[in-house]
């Protein structure tokens, strides 16, 4: 009777032992999962063309590795903080048109001064800055305020509920978005670093007609985007709805 019970004993905790190592299973792919997801996620939004790119290239085109790469990390503080918003719930309430508008003008008039800027630059004779220190604190400013002032990211980060659905997470929690959030910044900081090298090995033997030639392409490509975002707000000016689905991967 006792070996009889003992083996009932053994059994029961072989079952017990065998669900907890498909839930430990379970779980692991699951955490691969968002964080693989929230990876590519992150690579595609921050390699996709936009004012934060062509910013990046119109500073390293002078300024080299530090200059650029002061852009990029600017815009990943701006992205950090809509994706914080986000998390907390706020990003729903900034997805109201009355609070859209305010940070949308205010970028247009950011790239359209960009361009302004840009362009007037272009007619002055380029030499390495003596003052590099000043230039990448000007860089990591202007990065800042690129990403604080993309109506898009306000979009982008209420939705990363619904991102989180389309993994088969039905109800996701803190844990979750923690995960997401941490493969997508990994994500930005290599894209960051990459696009950084690459763009101070392009310029770094680059003739004086290549670099004014870049800065009048960023130049009008900022007002391009001024432009796009402007008519982005007249067109989305309707009644303020909450995105069921995740957006599109818009400009940097």
């Amino acid at each position: 009777m006792f070996l009889v019970a003992l083996g009932i004993r053994t059994d029961s905790r072989g079952r017990n032992e065998h669900r907890i190592s498909i839930h430990h299973n379970t779980l692991s792919m699951s955490i691969m999962t968002i964080l693989f997801a929230a990876f590519l996620l992150g690579l595609v939004f921050n390699a996709t063309p936009g004012a934060v790119f062509a910013e990046t290239v119109r500073r390293g085109a002078t300024g080299g590795f530090r200059a650029s790469l002061a852009v990029q990390v600017g815009s990943l503080v701006g992205d950090a903080t809509w994706a914080a918003l986000g998390l907390m719930g706020v990003g729903l309430l900034l997805q109201v048109d009355a609070l859209k508008w305010p940070v949308g003008l205010v970028g247009a008039a950011y790239l359209i001064w960009l361009s302004l800027d840009s362009w007037k630059a272009a007619s002055v004779v380029f030499s390495v800055p003596e003052h590099q220190e000043e230039q990448a604190r000007s860089g990591l400013k202007s990065g800042v305020f690129l990403s604080l002032t993309n109506p898009q990211n306000l979009a982008y980060w209420a939705a990363l509920g619904s991102a989180l659905g389309g993994l088969g997470i039905a109800d996701p929690g803190i844990q979750d978005y923690v995960l997401f959030f941490s493969g997508f910044m990994i994500a930005s900081v290599t894209w960051a670093v990459f696009c950084a090298l690459a763009i101070d090995r392009i310029f770094k033997k680059a003739k004086q007609k290549w670099v004014v030639l870049t800065y009048r392409l960023c130049a009008v490509m900022f007002m391009v985007l001024a432009v796009n975002t402007v008519r982005d707000l007249f067109s989305n000016s309707g009644p303020s709805e909450l995105h069921l689905n995740p957006p599109a991967i818009h400009e940097r």
